[in-house]
């Protein structure tokens, strides 16, 4: 089959919740990336693009009837570009480039362009329907901006309970310290500034219209162990897991362009890395965050790689805890190769656009190094994990 190149990737800075990006539009946030990772490329004729393919978690919203199309739209496309949105919760993102590359194996298109968009700051309330006409008490407005609700009463208790318990859990099962959820929180935070400071994002990152930011909001350069200890614990009561050790509540956006072959026509630049392996994978919900162990080690076997191959890993951060629970899983990879330029827990977590962040930065990555080996995989709520192997 034709093999899926990635050739370019780009992303907003990430906003905190309620800050500098809440009052944009998670189509417009959509629209306006699309846009600029297309001014990237003036001689490419957007009217060879096979599909647009955009991850997006929440869909309560602004971000309602299908925001790819609408992104489409509102970027000034041709009406002729269609635009599906996915699904897949936190791996919404990775699992629309994850379905662009299978279009392109498969001959379907040339070129997709895929990636996601959340505005956790602006996802609404719901106001469910009463299960009866004219009721006479009150109805509750519930939150659609993460996790649990609406559950049905048929689910077990135990897979339903909210996710800062099941990083507690994790903490648990695997015997990781507060101590050692603070130094990997701070690793995190130091990373991802000496990377903006030194540069290394700069080709990645793509304004938004009308907004005065210009590096990752959540990021906190000069936070320190002691800062970091004096935190209470967020979930459970005389728990490990704190608001600084843990990804937060964010808007942004990410796109990639992915083509067939090693040229695109009109596209003036090598490819950065080549999609070789995915995993898919699921287990219990209340331990979700392991998920992508066996995501990433599907998507090796498929790629004909082992962990001995591997460079570099980039793996999302919902949870300190989670990230160290998985690097327990994978005595074979070397700690040292993991987000090495910063996490979720520093950068931000807008759930449909991470899985399109981290593979984007694991491809801008490879080209930088001149080659190898990448996995990069992400947990996903409700029991799941996805992973794509990178090549260059």
């Amino acid at each position: 089959m034709t093999a899926a190149w990635i050739f370019d990737g780009v992303r907003t800075p990430f906003g905190k919740f309620g800050k500098a990006l809440a009052g944009v539009r998670p189509d417009d946030l959509a629209a306006s990336t699309l846009r600029a990772l297309l001014d990237r490329h003036p001689d490419f004729d957007v009217a060879s693009i096979g599909d647009v393919i955009l991850g997006d978690a929440n869909q309560a919203g602004e971000d309602n009837r299908d925001v790819a199309r609408m992104a489409v739209l509102l970027a000034g496309l041709p009406v002729s570009i269609s635009g599906s949105t996915t699904n897949r919760l936190c791996g919404s993102g990775l699992d629309a480039a994850m379905q662009a590359s299978r279009m392109i194996e498969t001959g379907d298109a040339g070129v997709v362009i895929a990636g996601g968009v959340e505005s956790m700051s602006r996802a609404p309330w719901v106001l469910p329907k009463p299960s009866r006409p004219y009721p006479a008490g009150n109805e509750t407005l519930v939150s659609t901006t993460l996790g649990w609700r609406l559950v049905n009463p048929r689910m077990p208790a135990e897979w339903t309970i909210p996710l800062g318990e099941t990083a507690e859990l994790l903490a648990e099962r695997y015997g990781i310290s507060r101590e050692e959820q603070d130094a990997f929180a701070l690793r995190s935070h130091r990373l991802a500034a000496a990377a903006w400071d030194d540069g290394v994002f700069d080709s990645e990152i793509v304004a938004v219209p009308g907004v005065a930011l210009e590096r990752d909001e959540t990021l906190r350069p000069d936070t320190t162990p002691e800062a970091l200890a004096e935190l209470a614990a967020a979930f459970v009561e005389g728990g490990t897991v704190t608001a600084g050790n843990s990804s937060s509540l964010n808007d942004g956006a990410s796109m990639l362009l992915l083509g067939a072959g090693e040229r695109i026509d009109g596209v003036d630049a090598d490819p950065l890395a080549r999609i070789t392996g995915r995993g898919i994978a699921g287990n219990e919900p209340q331990v979700f965050g392991i998920a992508p162990v066996e995501a990433a080690n599907r998507a090796l076997a498929r790629a004909g790689r082992t962990w001995a191959d591997v460079d570099l890993v980039e793996l999302n951060e919902a949870y300190a805890s989670q990230t160290l629970a998985c690097l327990r899983l994978w005595p074979e990879l070397d700690p040292e190769k993991v987000n090495t330029t910063g996490g979720a827990i520093a950068i931000g977590h807008p759930l449909g656009a991470s899985g399109g962040r981290i593979l984007s930065r694991a491809a801008h990555a490879l080209a930088s190094r001149g080659g190898g080996v990448a996995v990069v995989a992400i947990c996903i709520g409700v029991g799941q994990g996805l992973a794509v192997v990178l090549e260059r």
